[in-house]
Protein backbone atom coordinates (compact mmCIF):
# COMPACT_ATOMS: atom_id res chain seq x y z
CA UNK A 1 0.00 0.00 0.00
CA UNK A 2 1.12 3.76 -0.52
CA UNK A 3 -0.30 6.63 1.30
CA UNK A 4 -0.16 10.03 -0.74
CA UNK A 5 -2.54 12.51 1.13
CA UNK A 6 -4.10 12.66 4.59
CA UNK A 7 -7.48 11.52 3.04
CA UNK A 8 -6.38 8.79 0.42
CA UNK A 9 -4.43 5.60 0.51
CA UNK A 10 -3.00 3.67 -2.59
CA UNK A 11 -3.46 0.14 -3.01
CA UNK A 12 -0.92 -1.42 -5.32
CA UNK A 13 -1.87 -5.53 -6.39
CA UNK A 14 0.85 -7.69 -4.26
CA UNK A 15 -0.18 -10.31 -7.65
CA UNK A 16 1.14 -7.67 -10.14
CA UNK A 17 4.87 -8.45 -11.09
CA UNK A 18 7.01 -5.73 -9.68
CA UNK A 19 7.97 -4.45 -12.69
CA UNK A 20 4.42 -3.66 -13.69
CA UNK A 21 3.69 -1.51 -9.83
CA UNK A 22 4.04 1.75 -11.80
CA UNK A 23 1.51 4.88 -10.22
CA UNK A 24 -0.99 3.96 -13.66
CA UNK A 25 -1.48 0.60 -11.55
CA UNK A 26 -2.63 1.88 -8.24
CA UNK A 27 -6.67 1.88 -7.11
CA UNK A 28 -7.27 4.76 -4.73
CA UNK A 29 -9.66 4.31 -1.43
CA UNK A 30 -10.71 6.79 0.78
CA UNK A 31 -9.20 6.65 4.64
CA UNK A 32 -10.03 8.83 7.41
CA UNK A 33 -6.52 9.85 8.56
CA UNK A 34 -2.91 9.21 8.31
CA UNK A 35 0.12 8.77 10.70
CA UNK A 36 1.90 11.37 12.18
CA UNK A 37 5.89 11.09 12.50
CA UNK A 38 8.33 13.31 15.21
CA UNK A 39 11.66 12.70 13.67
CA UNK A 40 14.93 13.31 15.54
CA UNK A 41 18.74 13.16 14.62
CA UNK A 42 21.04 13.05 18.08
CA UNK A 43 24.64 12.94 18.39
CA UNK A 44 25.28 10.45 21.36
CA UNK A 45 28.55 9.56 23.17
CA UNK A 46 29.29 5.97 21.98
CA UNK A 47 30.83 5.53 25.36
CA UNK A 48 26.84 6.08 26.72
CA UNK A 49 25.60 3.50 23.96
CA UNK A 50 24.18 1.74 26.86
CA UNK A 51 22.83 4.39 29.19
CA UNK A 52 20.88 5.56 25.76
CA UNK A 53 19.45 2.22 25.74
CA UNK A 54 18.53 2.09 29.58
CA UNK A 55 17.00 6.03 29.03
CA UNK A 56 15.04 4.86 26.16
CA UNK A 57 13.87 1.54 27.69
CA UNK A 58 12.60 3.43 30.59
CA UNK A 59 10.68 6.70 28.84
CA UNK A 60 9.66 5.46 25.16
CA UNK A 61 6.77 3.67 26.85
CA UNK A 62 5.67 6.70 28.23
CA UNK A 63 4.98 8.03 24.52
CA UNK A 64 3.18 4.54 23.83
CA UNK A 65 1.00 5.40 27.21
CA UNK A 66 -0.06 8.81 25.75
CA UNK A 67 -0.82 7.38 22.38
CA UNK A 68 2.27 6.59 20.15
CA UNK A 69 2.42 3.75 17.82
CA UNK A 70 5.87 2.96 18.38
CA UNK A 71 9.26 4.52 19.32
CA UNK A 72 11.76 3.38 16.82
CA UNK A 73 15.75 4.26 18.11
CA UNK A 74 18.33 3.70 15.33
CA UNK A 75 21.98 4.17 16.68
CA UNK A 76 24.03 4.98 13.62
CA UNK A 77 26.13 2.25 11.35
CA UNK A 78 26.46 3.63 7.61
CA UNK A 79 26.80 7.32 7.69
CA UNK A 80 28.74 8.73 5.56
CA UNK A 81 30.28 12.44 5.92
CA UNK A 82 28.65 14.16 2.89
CA UNK A 83 30.77 16.86 0.72
CA UNK A 84 28.29 19.79 1.39
CA UNK A 85 26.36 18.38 4.43
CA UNK A 86 25.49 15.42 6.55
CA UNK A 87 23.85 13.58 9.38
CA UNK A 88 27.40 14.50 11.51
CA UNK A 89 27.46 18.29 10.72
CA UNK A 90 23.81 18.56 11.17
CA UNK A 91 24.15 18.16 14.97
CA UNK A 92 27.47 18.96 14.89
CA UNK A 93 28.74 15.74 16.45
CA UNK A 94 32.24 15.12 17.89
CA UNK A 95 34.55 12.55 16.72
CA UNK A 96 33.57 9.77 19.96
CA UNK A 97 29.80 10.48 18.99
CA UNK A 98 27.78 8.91 17.55
CA UNK A 99 24.85 10.00 15.17
CA UNK A 100 21.33 8.53 16.34
CA UNK A 101 18.06 8.70 13.73
CA UNK A 102 14.79 8.14 15.68
CA UNK A 103 10.94 8.54 15.03
CA UNK A 104 7.85 8.26 17.35
CA UNK A 105 4.78 7.48 14.87
CA UNK A 106 1.38 8.85 16.03
CA UNK A 107 -2.05 7.79 14.81
CA UNK A 108 -2.30 11.06 14.01
CA UNK A 109 -1.32 14.73 14.59
CA UNK A 110 -4.24 15.87 17.34
CA UNK A 111 -3.31 12.70 19.43
CA UNK A 112 0.12 13.50 19.28
CA UNK A 113 -0.33 17.28 19.58
CA UNK A 114 -2.19 15.58 22.64
CA UNK A 115 0.80 13.05 23.49
CA UNK A 116 3.51 15.50 23.72
CA UNK A 117 1.78 17.79 26.17
CA UNK A 118 1.33 15.17 28.61
CA UNK A 119 4.83 14.30 27.90
CA UNK A 120 6.21 17.66 29.08
CA UNK A 121 4.16 17.73 32.19
CA UNK A 122 5.04 13.80 33.13
CA UNK A 123 6.84 14.34 36.40
CA UNK A 124 8.40 11.60 35.07
CA UNK A 125 10.24 13.65 32.65
CA UNK A 126 11.81 16.04 35.24
CA UNK A 127 15.40 17.83 35.74
CA UNK A 128 16.14 14.58 37.48
CA UNK A 129 16.15 12.26 34.64
CA UNK A 130 18.71 14.14 32.13
CA UNK A 131 19.05 13.10 28.74
CA UNK A 132 22.52 10.63 27.96
CA UNK A 133 23.39 13.67 24.92
CA UNK A 134 23.01 16.85 24.43
CA UNK A 135 19.75 17.82 23.84
CA UNK A 136 21.10 21.36 22.47
CA UNK A 137 21.80 19.77 19.35
CA UNK A 138 19.29 17.06 18.68
CA UNK A 139 17.36 18.43 15.47
CA UNK A 140 13.59 17.37 15.26
CA UNK A 141 10.49 17.95 13.43
CA UNK A 142 6.50 16.91 12.58
CA UNK A 143 6.08 15.18 9.72
CA UNK A 144 2.76 14.72 8.00
CA UNK A 145 2.91 11.29 6.01
CA UNK A 146 3.15 11.61 2.44
CA UNK A 147 4.20 8.31 1.36
CA UNK A 148 3.99 4.79 3.44
CA UNK A 149 4.98 1.56 1.50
Amino acid sequence: EHACHADVRIVMSKSMPPARRTRYNFAIAKENAMSYIDGFVIAAPTAKRQEVIDYAARFDPIFLELGALRVVEAWGDDVPAGKVTDFQRAVLAKDDETVMFSWIEWPDKATRDAGMQKMMEDPRMGADNPLPFDGKRMIYGGFNVLVNV
